[in-house]
């Protein structure tokens, strides 16, 4: 059992649901996202979600387009995203860590060499974008080799076979996208989301996590009564994106996501 599922056991022990923050590595800069994962994790965060910065991010709204964009033009690479992590842990050996990404710059690494890299910086676990779970075996056979979970998608549009395929190969947590579309689309429909939910349920026992179309405290609550945990993306990055002092966009993720966190604990 690695960190992160870990955390998730001992949040199910006490019936606490998980905060999954997202923000992309290197926007605006790295320095400044070290101090947001720090940040973050005093504002009640459980996992941090690391977006590795890709010039084509096609799951992602405009909001966190423009993440991958201005961490692209600090040339931030996936050798800085590790450094980034490792720098992390020299103060924070718990939280988990999740790298969200596109298959591109892993398979340029090549899986044994990414996912050794991964675990050596302090990775706990990594969701590929666009590798379908027919073409992941040999990244899911690398990830179980270093003691990395492999995180999947699900979809409304996910079928019953397609669910039963995917967690065959997922661990950790699965990461359902509560709407048809890229992140930071319109509203959800909490009902949609619960009966897909039990529909997933009946096939694994891995936790749950929903994203997308998440951006206020009481929607992340709905969520929570209903999931094992929520997670928090385009709002965040779009505060990041704000041209204020950096101390003020620190300061703003954490009260925000305190807000969350308080939420999640009333329910």
């Amino acid at each position: 059992m690695n960190r992160l599922e870990r955390r998730l056991s001992n949040l199910a022990e006490k019936n606490r649901k998980a905060v999954v923050s997202y923000i992309v590595a290197g926007d605006p800069n790295l320095d400044e996202s070290l101090s947001a994962m720090h940040a973050l994790v005093s504002s009640g965060v459980d996992i941090l979600e690391l977006g590795v910065p890709f010039s084509d991010p096609s799951a992602e709204g405009p909001i966190i387009q423009l993440g991958h964009e201005r961490a692209l033009a600090n040339q931030t690479n996936m050798r800085d995203v590790l450094c980034l992590v490792k720098q992390f842990r020299e103060k924070d050996a718990e939280t988990p860590v999740v790298l969200m990404g596109y298959a591109n710059p892993i398979e340029w690494i090549g899986h044994q060499n990414f996912a050794a890299n991964a675990a050596e910086a302090g990775v706990d676990g990594v969701l590929t974008v666009d590798i379908p779970p027919e073409e992941a075996g040999d990244l899911n056979k690398a990830l179980i080799d270093h003691g990395l979970v492999n995180i999947f998608l699900l979809a409304p549009t996910t079928s019953e076979s397609r669910i039963k395929e995917i967690v065959e190969l997922a661990s950790g947590f699965l990461y359902y996208v509560s709407l048809k579309g890229t992140t930071g689309s319109a509203k959800l429909d909490v009902k949609d989301v619960e009966a897909k939910l039990a529909e997933i349920r009946k096939f694994t026992k891995l936790p749950i996590c929903v994203g997308f179309g998440i951006k206020t405290a009481e929607t992340a609550a709905q969520v929570a009564r209903i999931a094992d945990g929520v997670v928090i993306g385009s709002a965040l990055v779009e505060i990041i994106s704000q041209p204020v002092h950096a101390a003020q966009r620190i300061a703003a993720i954490s009260d925000y996501c305190s807000l969350i966190r308080e939420a999640l604990d009333q329910h």
